[in-house]
């Protein structure tokens, strides 16, 4: 049953990070936005076919930006947005949080589930959601702006961006 939740969940809070890149792409025209919601809509579909496998009903009935069955997600998206339509920085700080929610997430799913191809879809999740923060991260820095972890600890953040971007393991 948790790991049926955590899959329920996961397909859309990666559809949540997609629309809320969308929608900040359409507003301030970074590409960045552009670039990791394409990767968003991957991760999302990856989800979706876990679901599938798995004969779990998905959540996503309405694939349409900022429409969410769970109503916390859909609160969030609204949240999410107006925070990151007051500026293009406060826009990318809406980035490096998503990022930091979802590898909080991502963990805590992957303690619960004792499933190998659940595991390396979570896993696999993880690592895209630390190639973002680092984007988001570069982009705040390249403003000449310290940044300052918002969920994760400072240690951790650091950590992530220091590290090399990842590849591998989550492509088709």
């Amino acid at each position: 049953a948790t790991e049926t939740a955590n899959l329920v969940y996961m397909r859309e809070e990666e559809k949540l990070a997609r629309d809320v890149y969308i929608t900040l792409y359409q507003t301030w025209s970074l590409p960045v936005f552009d670039n990791i919601a394409a990767s968003e809509e991957t991760h999302t579909t990856q989800v979706e076919d876990m679901l599938e496998k798995y004969r779990v009903t998905d959540p996503v009935v309405d694939d349409t930006v900022g429409v969410f069955v769970d109503p916390h997600l859909a609160s969030l998206y609204t949240t999410l947005v107006d925070q990151g339509s007051a500026s293009s920085q406060a826009a990318l700080y809406v980035g490096a949080a998503i990022e930091e929610i979802d590898m909080i997430d991502l963990q805590e799913a992957i303690d619960a589930t004792d499933n190998a191809d659940i595991k390396q879809l979570y896993e696999n999740l993880m690592a895209g959601s630390r190639n973002h923060l680092r984007a988001y991260v570069g982009q705040i820095e390249n403003l000449g702006i310290v940044y300052e972890a918002q969920y994760l600890t400072q240690e951790e953040v650091d950590a992530i961006v220091d590290a090399p971007v990842e590849r591998g393991g989550h492509r088709r």
